[in-house]
């Protein structure tokens, strides 16, 4: 059977992008509220009234309705089809990185994580354990598998998986700990740690351990699965591209809100840094 051609190849992968961006659009929004991800059908937030599948199709239907709700005319938020965009955009880079293969749905389903994470983590300050941890799981058992098929001896696979998962969660933890005691030894106080009437942790407690000013343990978690993904190596570039990321972001959110001390999520910096590491090919990644 003769292959693709590359350009439908990507666009195939494009359209399929669009329509899992508009998915993740209700993930983001449902998730941290606890809501079913399939129950009720898409509808609109204002009205209540169903989306009909015709006004469902991505970024043509915002389009096409000029950004409002059909039935009530409410306005429906640019970020919706920008979602839609930044995956479809993700899709097809994912799949002219690494192209047929087993590693290109990995880096899928991955990509569309990342993006379900830093804008939860935006919104939220939060970041699921069904995305962080569920991710880890999936990623130590189908990346492995991956890398086997194309040749690498599964045993060695799986070494590099955990040793990314295991890099990747210690040092972002390190970091987070490490400020914590120097905050405590210095008497710094924090808007948001410990909370309002609440003590600081002390060792004999699990927050002590998992609880950090500026840094949730939930950035730590999705590390864990960003270095299972991405092995040892990739892991600690994504750190550190995640570092510089965080510093423009947050200069950039310091711009918007007119604020040099307003809490942000460091998720998105982290999902930017590891998308990085994803698309530029890397020998431990594959040419």
């Amino acid at each position: 059977m003769p292959a693709l051609p590359a350009s439908l190849g990507l666009g195939l992968a494009l359209g399929l992008g669009l329509v899992v961006g508009s998915f993740l659009n209700v993930v983001v929004y449902r998730l941290p509220r606890g809501e079913s991800l399939l129950r009720p059908a898409s509808h609109c937030p204002t009205c209540k009234r169903p989306v009909r599948p015709w006004h469902n199709v991505p970024i043509v239907a915002w389009l096409w309705l000029r950004g409002r709700c059909a039935a009530c005319r409410a306005p429906i938020g640019l970020r919706y089809p920008a979602v839609e965009a930044l995956t479809g955009l993700l899709f097809a880079a994912v799949a002219w990185r690494f192209g047929p293969g087993a590693m290109t749905p990995i880096g899928w389903a991955f990509a569309a994580a990342l993006v379900a994470a830093a804008l939860i983590d935006f919104d939220h300050r939060l970041i699921p354990d069904s995305i962080s941890v569920g991710g880890l799981a999936l990623a130590l058992g189908l990346v492995p598998a991956a890398r086997f098929a194309a040749g690498e001896p599964f045993a060695a696979a799986l070494a590099a998986s955990l040793a990314g998962a295991a890099l990747g969660a210690g040092l972002l933890w390190a970091v987070g700990f490490g400020h914590a005691r120097l905050a405590t030894a210095l008497g710094r106080r924090f808007e948001h740690w410990p909370g309002e009437g609440e003590e600081r942790p002390t060792p004999g407690s699990l927050d002590y351990w998992t609880w950090f000013p500026g840094l949730g343990f939930g950035d730590v978690k999705l590390m864990a699965m960003i270095g299972a993904v991405l092995g040892p190596a990739g892991a600690l570039e994504a750190i550190l591209a995640a570092s510089v990321a965080g510093v423009l972001l947050g200069l950039a959110y310091a711009a918007a809100t007119r604020t040099w001390n307003a809490p942000f999520g460091f998720g998105p910096a982290i999902a930017i840094g590891a998308l990085l590491v994803l698309l530029v090919p890397h020998d431990f990644l594959g040419p």
